[in-house]
């Protein structure tokens, strides 16, 4: 969903958006469930030459002494992002097959400015003038690849002249900005030329098996009312040509399975859980074993989440385990760290002012590295090498020693930064924007899991509390970041328990939100353990759905609020399960 007024950052499947993934769609080549992919052509520099050869001819008819008129001004920049994609999917449901596909796809982002870097057609809420998505032949066929991009220029083009124009309206209509920043960045040009993404050999028959076999679990589990297992690969090319003279080719590869289950308690109440295993290729994910245990614990975890008690809003100590503090460091701050959020008279600016300055306990350090590919044996979802405007990703220290330094920048400037530092990031068909890739906590002051267990036993005793929470995972989030509306967020936790401070056994909760405000609730971070662990998902926002990750600590904290989430008012199944028909039906009577 659009970050206007909030962003929603999720692991896969997702939560109130299930369920979906952000693919670039094209025409299609080959569907079977039967073969493989075919391998990609060997390494070619013709469809990098195609789009280099027709950026040129487009850039200089339209500066020609007949376009360059008052009214009909040239493009000062221009740029094609081709997205080449070889996608395998395969799901299941209760050990049937439900779909099997394979697809190859192409298209081209074209990217118009018309103006000047100063004042551009991108100016306040006309970025979206700047991108126009075309499809591309799927081979490299240089007249036909030609003629789509020629199509995609001229209209792209002639929406930025249209937008331009009101820019300049405005400008002189509106009050003065606050920050009178640039529309777009100067920056080097980059090159870097790889080859292409090899498609992986999927054996769609083994595959297929192993994802029914995985799905299959459930069926053990009456309780659980759906489920899907899913297997998807990704193999894309990314090619990038600009006039700045940027030439970019690089590959991208994941392999991902997706195991979601869900459930409804007796009181109306839905619920659900979901894994992901994630690796570069199929084979680097786990061995079917390992999925089938993670999968009957997801069905455990249902049946016991469906008998525990509902819920009541709570204040007070809380201990998060390290996926999630990832989930929440990603949404309470991590999107208030984006270089846009900076700028406008819409944006709540919650962090703007406050460079230089302490936002988090001194033992606490945040950066983005988008360059690590690996934590520890976890493959990192939000990994990538160049961009989607063509800079170079880089690690950015966003706060050190609590202290915010630093922000995340696209080609977007802000007051005090006016340059990329390689996250301008957004999924196909979209403006690019600042966004996290994989946002690492570090913590120069840890205690073990035990000890962070005794310290909110005694924060509550302390505060008069009979018990703490605990939150062991989260599912989503989301942050509103408009000033028209208030600085808060949700956070949809998935399993959480009441920590007694009598010594009664934990107790199992459901239908917990933990909501709040950014600074309050980052000013009570109490301590962190000494272990790091990993939320891979999707965030969406105004630049699409993208892949991210988060790695961090388990943190406790002083204080924080919970309300219940909706309850729900629809029934159990009245229809008995197929196979037990001697099941008495449930009495439609209302209790």
């Amino acid at each position: 969903m659009l970050k206007k007024p909030g962003s929603s950052c999720l692991p896969r499947p997702r939560s109130h958006h299930i369920v979906g993934f952000s693919l670039c769609l094209g025409l299609s080549l080959w569907a079977s469930a039967a073969k493989a992919p075919p391998v990609h052509p060997p390494a070619s520099p013709a469809l990098l030459d195609t789009l280099s050869a027709e950026l040129s001819r487009a850039m200089t008819s339209l500066a020609a002494a007949d376009r360059a008129a008052a009214d009909a001004p040239p493009p000062y920049f221009a740029s094609y992002h081709v997205y080449d994609s070889y996608e395998v999917n395969i799901a299941a449901q209760f050990g049937a097959l439900a779909a099997s596909n394979a697809n190859h796809s192409r298209s081209a982002d074209v990217a118009v400015r018309v103006g000047d870097p100063k004042l551009d057609n991108a100016h306040g809420n006309h970025r979206g003038s700047v991108v126009n998505t075309v499809q591309l032949p799927l081979n490299d066929d240089q007249p036909a690849i030609s003629r789509a991009l020629w199509w995609g220029t001229n209209s792209g083009y002639a929406n930025a002249l249209q937008n331009f124009q009101q820019v300049k309206t405005d400008t002189q209509v509106r009050a003065r900005e606050e920050d009178l920043s640039a529309d777009f960045s100067r920056e080097a040009p980059e090159v870097n030329l790889e080859a292409p993404a090899v498609p992986a050999q999927v054996d769609l028959k083994q595959w297929e098996q192993r994802v029914r076999a995985l799905s299959a679990v459930f069926r053990s589990y009456p309780e659980v009312y759906q489920n899907f297992v899913s297997l998807q690969v990704h193999d894309t090319t990314s090619y990038f040509v600009s006039t700045e003279g940027t030439r970019l080719v690089q590959p991208h590869h994941l392999a991902r399975v997706v195991v979601f289950a869900g459930t409804r308690a007796e009181d109306g109440m839905d619920l659900f859980r979901a894994q992901t295993f994630e690796a570069e290729t199929p084979d680097g994910l786990p061995s079917a074993q390992t999925m089938e245990a993670g999968a009957r614990q997801l069905a455990v975890s249902l049946t016991q989440l469906r008998k525990a008690p509902v819920t009541q809003p709570f204040n007070g100590p809380a201990l998060l385990s390290g996926r999630a503090a990832a989930v929440f460091f990603h949404e309470v701050l991590g999107h208030r760290l984006e270089g846009q959020r900076q700028r406008g008279e819409e944006e709540g600016q919650t962090f703007t002012k406050e460079l230089g300055k302490p936002i988090l306990p001194g033992f606490l350090s945040v950066a983005d590295d988008p360059t690590q590919r690996i934590f520890e044996s976890t493959y990192l979802s939000g990994y990538y090498a160049y961009d989607d405007e063509g800079q170079k990703a880089r690690r950015v220290d966003l706060i050190d020693d609590g202290v915010l330094k630093t922000f995340l920048m696209s080609r977007l400037p802000i007051a005090s930064f006016d340059q990329s530092n390689g996250h301008g990031r957004s999924q196909p068909g979209r403006m690019p924007t600042g966004r996290q890739g994989n946002l690492v906590v570090s913590s120069t002051k840890t205690v073990p899991d035990a000890e962070l267990r005794r310290m909110l036993i005694e924060e509550a005793k302390k505060q008069g509390k009979a018990y703490g929470l605990y939150f062991e995972d989260i599912s989503s989030g989301f942050a509103v970041t408009t000033r028209r509306a208030p600085q808060a967020f949700s956070v949809l936790p998935l399993v959480v328990y009441r920590v007694y401070v009598d010594g009664r056994p934990d107790e199992l909760v459901r239908g917990v939100s933990i909501v709040g405000t950014p600074q309050a609730a980052l000013s009570r971070i109490l301590a962190a353990g000494d272990k790091r662990e990993v939320f891979n998902g999707e965030c969406g926002a105004e630049s699409g759905t993208i892949p991210v990750s988060a790695v961090a600590p388990a943190v406790l904290m002083s204080e924080i609020e919970t309300q219940r989430q909706p309850q729900g008012t629809s029934r159990i199944p009245i229809l008995p399960l197929p196979g037990n028909d001697d099941q008495k039906p449930v009495s439609p009577e209302v209790h």
